[in-house]
Parts: C-alpha cells; sequence; structure tokens
C-alpha cells in the first residue's frame, strides 16, 4: 500500500479499509497510461498531469485536469468520475452495465458513484469504467464539451 494511501486511510473508519485498498488496486490496474495519481481535493485521484495538458483545469490554471477520485466518506465509498458527467455514452453504458454485476439500487449523482455496503461494490465493472477513456480522450471530452 501506497505512503499516500494509508495516510489517507488513518482517520477513515475501519470498516472501509479493505473495500477502499482493493476499489485503489482494481482503478490502478485498470486506468489507461498518461494519468497520474496523486491527492487532488483531499482524495486519492487520477489527474491528466499539467506536463500533458498544460492548460490545467479551467477553475484553477495551475491544477492538473482531474479525471477521477475515490473517497472513503462516513457512509459511503465514493467513486468520482468526470467521464460520466462529460459523456452520455459512457453513463448511458454504465447504467445499462451495472444490473448485470449488482442486485442493488445505483446510487449516483453527476459524477458521484456511491457505494454504502463495504460488501457489495462492483470492483470488475469499476475497473472496465476506468479503463474506457484515455488521457487523449479526455482531453478531447473536457476541450470540446466542458469548456
Amino acid at each position: 500500500m501506497s505512503d499516500m494511501i494509508s495516510e489517507y486511510l488513518a482517520d477513515k473508519d475501519e470498516k472501509w479499509h479493505q473495500p477502499f485498498l482493493k476499489l485503489y488496486q482494481t482503478i490502478d490496474e485498470h486506468i489507461p497510461n498518461g494519468f497520474a495519481f496523486q491527492l487532488q481535493y483531499g482524495m486519492p485521484s487520477y489527474v491528466v498531469p499539467l506536463s500533458t495538458f498544460p492548460d490545467g483545469y479551467h477553475c484553477e490554471k495551475d491544477t492538473p485536469l482531474p479525471f477521477l477520485s475515490i473517497a472513503a466518506q462516513k457512509r459511503h465509498i465514493a467513486v468520482y468520475h468526470m467521464g460520466i458527467y462529460a459523456d452520455d455514452d459512457l453513463l448511458s453504458w454504465f447504467e445499462a452495465e451495472y444490473p448485470k454485476h449488482m442486485s442493488t439500487k445505483l446510487n449516483m449523482g453527476k459524477s458521484c458513484i456511491r457505494f454504502t455496503n463495504p460488501k457489495k461494490i462492483p470492483y470488475e465493472l469499476l475497473g472496465e469504467l476506468a479503463s474506457k477513456v484515455t488521457v487523449e480522450g479526455w482531453i478531447n471530452r473536457y476541450t470540446t464539451s466542458i469548456r
């Protein structure tokens, strides 16, 4: 386990430690090359580094472009995936695939997918979701539709 993950989990409820670690490992194994792993907005995150996209995030020019973050909250584990917020086709794919992996109702906001039961997290599906957008694809989507 990386020092960043250990430090992040230090003040989190023990029930979230193993599921969070498994989620991190799953995403890390599947995310396309080019995304950088760092702490962003207080969460372990995958971002487009400024060396790849010097324009940065429109809200904060000196901030790497966010893509995917994971968080252990008080009542749930969250995956913040900017791609499902920006790409209707990706969102539709995820919403159609979710019931094939889980019997629980999908609990999500615009970019946030929440899991309140640490034993019911579709790791395989989340790994596949993480793999679906490349750095180049995310930059293109961001520059054409988010801005």
